[in-house]
């Protein structure tokens, strides 16, 4: 999981999961409670995802 993707690809990580911003990379504290909840939920269902996914190279998980 990372906020600036083209640094991940650069050192060469394998499974890159865009996060929301460097400040607050897992979170938004613009949004309410219930938001960002659902929020932080969907990302870490996301980096799941991406360690359940083979890959060969690089793959930057956008959705």
């Amino acid at each position: 999981m990372c906020t600036v993707v083209p640094i991940s690809l650069t050192v060469g990580a394998n499974r890159i999961v865009p996060t929301v911003a460097i400040p607050h990379p897992l979170g938004n504290p613009n949004l309410d409670k219930k938001d960002e909840y659902e929020l932080r939920k969907k990302l870490v269902e996301k980096a799941l995802r991406a360690l359940e996914t083979p890959v060969d190279g690089q793959k930057v998980f956008e959705d």
